[in-house]
């Protein structure tokens, strides 16, 4: 290929090498920028790239030129990311559980073309978190998307839904039909996601784990259940379900050790009212969907909490209990 025929990518050429080799910490020259389009056939004399450089702020890179000794140095600056919230990101997807060790790798190496080659080695973390494993399901991710789509659409969805049995084989549930769903949203709870959804058929909101739905398609039928939707909370319906587990949904008035205020505010927030009863000890009235999960997740705060209303709960919870001990005589 003669010299110079590739002069057309020239400014693409100019703006790939700035953002991949300089960066707060790391410059080029003149002359180093004129070697580096050399290598891809492009010849430049220092006035024309001068324009260029001013040409890049078009496409949105913003180039800066510093004097040092007797040479101009050049450098990116106000790239779209900083480097500590890329960091932040790559954290984030390595350690949650949804994404799968494959789609991790892949997404963060999309986020180190955001920055230098130099800070690219910085993104190359490794982030721990203990007790968790990584989906196996890598069409969440379309599932997902599937899902916004219906609901920008206005459509219902039908899906298969599987759990898994004890040969760790996918087991369909429903007999393997398919269930009709009119989807209204998404809701991310103890790290999943879940499809918040009118059930004509039982004329009811249901959630289904996003991983465990499978073959999902868009219906011609126009969702339905909006009067449902109307009047609920999202996020106050993931606050109330313990796990995303149903359950009926009761006011409880809990005693509780002062100890354990913050514990109650992480799980129901600030706006809870709490009433002191001694120097010790408050009641809340909280709002949930009373299952074996929230019971067990008042057994796990030991002592220091207590079911003392309505009547039916406490009976749920002394027949847990008794449970429980059969279970273990």
């Amino acid at each position: 290929m003669p010299k110079g025929s590739n002069q057309k990518f020239k400014l693409y050429r100019l703006a790939e090498i700035m953002l991949e080799k300089t960066d707060d910490e790391h410059y080029i020259t003149m002359s180093e920028i004129k070697e580096s389009l050399e290598e891809y056939g492009i010849t430049a004399d220092r006035k024309s790239l001068y324009a260029d450089l001013k040409d890049l702020e078009v496409l949105g890179i913003e180039v800066e030129g510093e004097p040092v000794k007797n040479k101009y140095h050049y450098h990116v600056i106000n790239r779209p990311f900083e480097l500590p919230e890329l960091k932040l990101l790559v954290d984030a997807i390595q350690s949650s559980k949804f994404i799968t060790e494959k789609k991790s790798n892949t997404l963060i190496r999309k986020l180190e073309k955001l920055v230098s080659k130099y800070d690219a080695q910085k993104l190359q973390r490794q982030v721990y978190v203990s007790g968790r494993i990584k989906t196996m399901n890598e069409s969440i991710y379309y599932s997902v998307d599937a899902i916004h789509n219906a609901i920008t659409e206005n459509k219902k969805i039908k899906f298969q839904y599987f759990q898994w049995n004890v040969k760790k084989e996918m087991e369909l549930r429903h007999g393997g039909s398919y269930y009709h769903i009119s989807p209204w949203g998404l809701s991310w709870d103890d790290e999943n996601y879940y499809l918040v959804g009118y059930d004509f058929e039982a004329n009811m909101i249901k959630h289904f784990r996003v991983d465990k739905m499978l073959h999902i398609a868009l219906s011609d039928e126009n969702r339905e259940g909006k009067e449902h939707f109307n009047k609920l909370d999202m996020a106050d319906y993931a606050k109330k379900s313990f796990g995303m587990f149903g359950g009926k949904e009761q006011t409880v008035k809990l005693l509780v050790d002062n100890t354990l205020a913050g514990v109650i505010i992480d799980r129901f927030g600030k706006n809870v009212i709490f009433y002191p009863v001694s120097e010790t000890q408050f009641t809340v009235n909280v709002d949930v969907h009373v299952s074996n999960q929230f019971l067990s997740w008042i057994m796990s705060l030991g002592n220091g909490i207590k079911i003392i209303g309505p009547e039916v709960v406490c009976e749920q919870m002394k027949a847990e209990i008794l449970r429980l001990q059969k279970q273990y005589s």
